[in-house]
This record gives C-alpha cells, structure tokens and sequence, in this order.
C-alpha cells in the first residue's frame, strides 16, 4: 500500500489561478471524499495527483518517488474518469472490452474476470461501443475500471453521475466490502454529499482553490451544529466561536459553528443546539447551496 503527498501545487490555465499551494497528504487504507463546487479545481488536482496533468509548480509523491514520468509510481495508482462518447476525429467506437484492455495494459493487478463480472452485473454486453452508452452506463464503466485495477491508491471522479439510487447504493456497498477485503485507499468526488457522507472515512473540503479542511469524519460532525434563537442569545452563546453562514430573520438568529477540541457553546442562553449533516456544513463553510 502506498502514501501519495503533494506539496505546494499551483496550476495555472493561462491567466486564472485554478489551484494555490496545495498541500495534501492521503494516507494508507483510507476511503476519502472530496467535495467542492464546480469550478474549484477539484478534477485538475486528481488528474496533477496521477500525472495525467502537470502542475504549475509543486510535486507529487507517492512512497517518497515523485509521480511524473515515473512508471514505480504510477503503478500504484488509478484515476477513473468519465469517457468521452466522441473524440477530435468523430464518435468514440470503442468498445468496452477494447478499454478493459487498455487497463489491463496500464494496470499491473488488473482483474480482468471482476472487470467483466462488474459489467455484466451492471447489465451492460462488453462489446457495446463507448458512443452506445448513456451517461449511467459509462459511469458504470469507469466504476469498473477503478475497482478492477486494483490499484493502492485508486480515485474516481463523480462516479455516481446519471446512476439510479438502486445503481448508488450498489456503487458503495461494493466500494466498502472491496476496501474491507484489500485496504485499499479511495478517493471519491462526488457532488452527491449526504448518502456517500457514512462511507467516508475523511472529507477533504476544496474551496478557492485550496483545501479548507481534511479530517475524520465523524470527528469532524460531532465539533459542527447549528444554533438559532434570539439574536442576543446566539451571539452570546458562540462569542468567540468560529461561526459561518449566519441567517437573521427580524430578532431571530441562526448560525453554523465549528468548535475546536476543548470548546463549548456558552451557557445559560435560550438557545437551540442542532447537529448538522455532511452536507449543510459544506454549505455553511463554502458558502453557496451545491
């Protein structure tokens, strides 16, 4: 099993500034999600994480060997990515097996007889044309090339994009047992916070082009709430808190808090405490409903 690090990356597309010094560390047998809006970078960072993108300034590690243009490197890692249905010369006429192929090629632990049987579990005839497929079914097959590679350190990207909640909840239950049987490492973005929120072990938040926060999960929940009730009183109750995304209405007030290890709302107000979903903190920190 493999470490990636990544120190200090910036990327550039001509005049904007997608990513600023990114400093990141994914650890060992962890599943991981990242979570940002669109615009934030997020895909250039996985695409900068498995050399499939060159970064600006900065580098990638993975096991303490730089990742670009090293084979060692690359042979622990995985980004499946939606495919394209047309390419610069017209449709996209190859067919699924013809990609399982490429993968077996690029993928030292490449598990050809899963790969089919996640296809045919899927519903989907490996000899269909990529240009054939929906938007569900290509997502199924990046699913599949993901699982099958096999690799230590394995990313998808929007894996669940155009699948059905029955094809969702099939996606993660087959991504928890994978990683229960082989720890190994997952890196999820997904736009679709709350029902992956309980498979991941660690959020990383990207907002701006930087990563607000990566944490546990459960940890980070359990230090998160929302606190309304009188203006006077919440004010009162979170002085000196990290609040976010405060909401008044006349002499009411609501407001999302971020405690630190040690702190505590303040007592004696008439206030109401509420826990707070993956989802609604991402939105209180960042700003924006996703």
């Amino acid at each position: 099993m493999a470490t990636l690090v990544c120190e200090n990356i910036v990327k550039n597309y001509k005049d904007k500034k997608v990513l600023e010094g990114v400093n990141l560390t994914i650890e060992q047998g962890k599943i991981y999600g990242l979570i940002g809006r669109n615009g934030v970078g997020k895909t250039t960072l996985l695409s900068i994480l498995t050399a499939q993108n060159a970064a600006t300034s900065g580098k990638v590690f993975c096991d303490g060997e730089p990742v670009w243009e090293n084979r060692r490197a690359l042979d622990h890692l995985c980004f499946s990515r939606e495919i394209n249905t047309m390419t610069p010369i017209g449709p996209n006429n190859l067919k699924i097996k013809e990609y399982f192929r490429m993968a077996k090629a690029l993928y030292p632990n490449w598990d050809q007889q899963w790969a089919e049987e996640l296809i045919t579990h899927f519903g989907i005839s490996i000899k269909k044309r990529i240009n054939k497929l929906s938007k569900g079914m290509l997502s199924m097959v990046t699913i599949a090339i993901g699982l099958a590679s096999k690799a230590d350190i394995t990313i998808l990207d929007e894996p669940v994009a155009g699948l059905d909640v029955v094809a969702r909840e099939d996606f993660y239950r087959m991504l928890v047992e994978e990683h229960a049987q082989t720890g190994r490492t997952f890196i999820i973005s997904t736009h679709i916070i709350e029902e992956a929120a309980g498979v991941f072990e660690e959020v990383i938040f990207l907002d701006r082009g930087n990563v607000l926060l990566k944490e546990n999960t459960e940890h980070l929940l359990n230090r998160a709430c929302h606190v309304s009730g009188n203006q006077e009183d919440v004010d009162a109750a979170t002085e000196g808190l990290a609040c976010y995304h405060a909401e008044s209405m006349g002499r009411s007030k609501g407001v999302t808090v971020l405690l630190e290890d040690g702190q505590a709302l303040k007592d004696g107000y008439d206030i109401t405490v509420q826990p707070l979903s993956l989802q609604n903190l991402f939105v209180a920190l960042c700003g924006r409903e996703v």
